[in-house]
């Protein structure tokens, strides 16, 4: 073949892939509070799917997501169901993680049928910590995922997907990953560093997982509400501090995510 034929048939492949990554990926929000279900019609006009939370989100007392899966259900969306785990102060503190993350597998996978999510349901492990991992908090999340499959749901981890500054560039994704034995997980990366991430925005074609930097994501968190002004503070397009979804006058602060699929833990029974 012609070489000028062969660097439009590249360049043509590029694009045709790169446009099929794009329209695979669909927009989804998550927020510690529970938005009401006033706010869900007009939220579905942007996303396809909302995080849902089983225990107390970080820093809460109580959880105002629980009872509220059929609502959220029968409004159009799909889940990303989500479990608070434990800070490294609480795990060097007990005796045994791995016991506690049996324990709180235990749990997760209990609220997860009392919510009504079907066997198979991603739950995904929120790991607010960042950098490489520690002993205790390897235990503790390895003994996690083994717990929640064991009880027929599968596991999920969201973590950090940036490289770690102060601990040698260590991206927290891909150490877990890197010490996972085999084990099936599902990574919720979160990089809100612009670039790669857009900042506060919604477009009709989100950008894939992959573009978040870890290639193996299949969601990407884009957007934090309050917005993050050490890490995205070259993101210019957030309002007052931070990323209110569109559609909703009073104003409404939201994390901003893309994903491989518009269910992405699967959470849906119809």
């Amino acid at each position: 073949m012609h070489l000028r034929k062969l660097k439009f048939f590249a360049i043509v492949c590029f694009q045709t892939s790169l446009a099929a990554a794009q329209s695979a990926a669909y927009l989804g929000f998550d927020r510690n509070q529970y938005p009401g279900d006033a706010n869900l019609k007009a939220l579905h006009q942007t996303f396809s799917y909302t995080g849902y939370w089983l225990n107390h989100p970080p820093g809460a007392s109580s959880n105002s997501w629980a009872g509220h899966r059929a609502a959220v259900e029968s409004a159009g969306f799909g889940f990303l169901v989500l479990f608070n785990g434990r800070l490294y102060a609480q795990l060097k503190t007990v005796t045994d993680a791995t016991r506690l993350g049996q324990s709180d597998a235990r749990a997760a996978a209990a609220a997860a049928r009392r919510e009504g999510f079907p066997r198979a349901t991603i739950i995904f492990l929120d790991q607010e910590q960042g950098g490489r991992m520690l002993p205790e908090q390897k235990a503790y999340i390895y003994a996690w995922v083994d717990g929640v499959t064991a009880a027929g749901f599968r596991a999920g981890i969201y973590c950090s997907g940036m490289a770690a500054a102060d601990d040698g560039n260590v991206v927290t994704a891909e150490d877990i990953h890197e010490h996972a034995a085999g084990r099936e997980i599902t990574y919720w990366v979160t990089n809100d560093a612009c670039p790669p991430a857009p900042g506060c925005a919604f477009p009709q074609r989100p950008p894939s997982p992959a573009l978040s930097g870890v290639g193996f994501a299949e969601v990407w968190q884009f957007a934090q509400s309050p917005q993050r002004k050490d890490v995205a503070g070259r993101c210019t397009n957030y309002s007052g501090g931070n990323c209110n979804a569109p559609g909703i006058a009073a104003g409404l602060p939201i994390d901003v995510n893309t994903a491989t699929s518009a269910d992405p833990s699967h959470g849906r029974t119809r």
